[in-house]
C-alpha cells in the first residue's frame, strides 16, 4: 500500500513537471515584463566560452525563472503562502498597515558610498560654483513605525549623518521636513519613490538650505493625473491584491522649454508625458522617465543650476522653475560625455547633488567624479 502511494505521488509529480515543461516550450518567450518593468532573460546563446566561464549556466537559470509559465501568478501565490505562514514579507518587501509596501534599509557593508563621497568632494573643489548635497530618506525611515515589530531596518538618519560628516560641501536636511509631515502621504504605498507632495516638502528643505523662499503649497492647484498607479514595490512583492496609488501634480509646464537628450541628440521634451499614464510604468510620466540629460529653460529670471540626481528629482525639480533661469539635469548612470567639460562649457551658478539614500549607497556613478 505504501509503495502504491509513493508511486502515485511520483506519477503526479512527473505529470506536473512534464506539463510545465511542455508549456514552457509551447508558450512564446517574453522580452519584457510590464508588471515588473524590466527586461526578461531570453534563451542564452550557447558557446564553449560561455559554458566554461559559467555565464551560460547563470543565464540559463535566469531564463527558466523569467520565462516560467504563469510566472506572475506564481509570485502572487508565493506571497499568499508567506502570509498564511505568519510572515508579512515576500521578496524583501513588507506588507504593512493600510496595504503599504515597504522595503527595509540595510546599511551598506562595502565602501561604494565612500567613493561617491570622494567624487562629490572632488566636484566641490573644482566645480567653480557652490555645491549642495542632499540625501532623501525613503519610506522605511519616515514610516518605520508601519513596519512589523522585529523587521530588520537600519537607521537611514545615521547613514545620512555619516555621509554628511565626510562631505566637503553644503548639505540639506531632507529627513527633518519629511518626518514633520510623516502623517501625510509623502510616499507612495506601492512604490519606492516619494509622492509629489513629498517632493514638495523636499523642495522646501532645499529652499532653506540654498537661501530662497519656497512657493507656498496653497499657491498651487493640485491635479490627480491617475488613480491606478502600481509601483516597483508592488511589482516585486507579489502582493498584487493591494489597492493602487493616485498620482498628483502641482506645477504646470507653463512657458518652460524642455530639451531632452535621450541618445545625445537634442529633441523637444515635456514636463509630463501623458502616454505613460496608459502604461504600467506610470512614474515615467515625469519627463518621460530616465534620461541622461535634460535642459529646462524656465522662463524665470535667476541663476543657472546643475542637478546630478536619481529619479526622485523628476517630481521635485518642477518646483524649482520659479527660482532658476536654467536647470540642467544629469543622470550619471547614463550620462557619459564627461562632467567637468560640461561644467566649464556651461558656467553654472550652483550645483545640486540629490539622491535617495538607497540609491546613493548602491550607485557607483558618482565615484567617477574622483577619477
Amino acid at each position: 500500500m505504501k509503495a502504491k502511494s509513493t508511486l502515485i505521488q511520483a506519477l503526479i509529480f512527473t505529470v506536473f513537471i512534464g506539463a510545465f515543461f511542455v508549456l514552457h516550450l509551447a508558450l512564446p518567450d517574453r522580452d519584457f515584463s510590464e508588471r515588473e518593468n524590466r527586461v526578461l532573460q531570453t534563451a542564452p546563446r550557447f558557446t564553449l566560452s560561455a559554458l566554461f566561464s559559467g555565464r551560460f549556466s547563470s543565464q540559463a537559470e535566469d531564463y527558466v525563472s523569467d520565462q516560467f509559465p504563469f510566472r506572475d501568478g506564481w509570485i502572487t501565490l508565493k506571497a499568499r503562502g508567506e502570509l498564511l505562514s505568519g510572515k508579512d514579507e515576500n521578496n524583501g518587501i513588507f506588507l504593512c498597515e493600510n496595504e503599504t509596501l515597504i522595503e527595509p534599509f540595510s546599511a551598506p557593508e562595502d565602501t561604494r558610498w565612500t567613493s561617491g563621497i570622494a567624487g562629490i568632494n572632488a566636484l566641490a573643489r573644482t566645480a567653480g560654483a557652490p555645491v549642495w548635497f542632499a540625501l532623501i530618506p525613503t519610506a522605511s525611515e519616515i514610516w518605520a513605525d508601519k513596519l512589523p515589530a522585529g523587521a530588520p531596518n537600519d537607521s537611514q538618519r545615521d547613514f545620512i549623518a555619516l555621509a554628511y560628516s565626510a562631505a566637503e560641501c553644503e548639505t540639506v536636511d531632507m529627513a527633518s521636513v519629511l518626518s514633520a509631515h510623516a502623517a501625510e502621504p509623502v510616499f507612495y504605498r506601492t512604490d519606492h519613490h516619494w509622492t509629489t507632495l513629498g517632493a514638495y516638502y523636499g523642495y522646501t528643505a532645499l529652499a532653506r538650505a540654498m537661501g530662497f523662499s519656497p512657493v507656498p503649497l496653497n499657491a498651487y492647484t493640485e491635479k490627480m493625473v491617475t488613480d491606478s498607479f502600481y509601483g516597483t514595490a508592488w511589482s516585486s512583492s507579489g502582493f498584487s491584491w493591494t489597492a493602487p496609488d493616485a498620482m498628483r501634480t502641482y506645477v504646470e509646464q507653463g512657458n518652460a522649454r524642455i530639451t531632452n537628450y535621450p541618445q545625445g541628440e537634442a529633441m523637444e521634451g515635456s514636463l509630463y508625458e501623458e502616454s505613460f499614464l496608459a502604461k504600467k510604468d506610470k512614474y515615467s510620466y515625469f519627463y518621460g522617465g530616465n534620461t541622461p540629460r535634460l535642459v529646462v529653460e524656465t522662463g524665470s529670471p535667476g541663476p543657472k543650476l546643475l542637478i546630478l540626481r536619481d529619479s526622485y528629482m523628476d517630481s521635485l525639480s518642477p518646483f524649482l522653475f520659479p527660482h532658476f533661469s536654467e536647470i540642467h539635469i544629469l543622470d550619471l548612470r547614463y550620462y557619459r560625455a564627461g562632467l567637468y567639460g560640461y561644467l566649464s562649457e556651461q558656467d553654472f551658478d550652483a550645483v545640486l547633488v540629490c539622491y535617495s539614500v538607497k540609491n546613493f549607497a548602491e550607485d557607483t556613478a558618482l565615484s567617477l567624479l574622483d577619477a
